[in-house]
């Protein structure tokens, strides 16, 4: 018998699995650019909305002696962020379903354009990431301003935890 952490672990391992499965089905976009801090031609990002993880850190850190925080949004599985994401980051839906993606717009609404938000997911690969392109879009479209993107070339658990940045578990 599993106790619940166990059965979480393997729950999120089994969405790890699948987004890696579905990583692998779509056709590879080059990141190279990306991991550079430079936006690929395709992506509805600039080189300028990319954030590195460091970086992101360097930001968190300052902004817990002033009010400049920005806000950091997690845009993948659910699952994935129960098992573990950025202190201070919020979940409103997954961007690749389209309740997630309504979801996610719906918490968009009530803030206000002028927000320094921070977008990230992490399942899977950067160039191959189901949820960041059509999350970011939808941010964009709706008018966001100051909006930037986490680049996390491998995944949230190689580019981010193995190096030892902060994490929470849980809602």
């Amino acid at each position: 018998m599993l106790n619940p952490n166990e059965f979480l672990d393997l729950k999120a391992a089994f969405v790890f699995a699948v987004c890696v499965m579905i990583a692998v089905a779509v056709p590879t976009v080059p990141v190279r650019s990306a991991r550079a801090g430079q936006a690929a031609s395709s992506d509805p990002w600039t080189a300028a909305q990319l954030v590195q993880p460091a970086d992101l850190v360097q930001e968190l850190s300052a902004a817990k002696t002033s009010t400049a925080a920005p806000t950091v949004v997690y845009v993948g599985f659910r699952t994935l962020f129960e098992g573990g994401h950025i202190p201070g980051a919020s979940f409103h839906g997954t961007a690749s379903t389209e309740q997630g993606l309504a979801e996610l717009k719906k918490w968009a609404l009530t803030m206000p354009r002028t927000t320094d938000l921070v977008l990230y997911c992490g399942c899977c690969p950067f160039d191959r990431c189901p949820n960041i392109r059509p999350a970011f879009a939808a941010f964009r479209e709706m008018g966001f301003a100051h909006l930037r993107l986490l680049v996390l070339p491998k995944s949230f658990a190689a580019d981010w935890v193995e190096k030892g940045y902060a994490i929470e578990k849980a809602l």
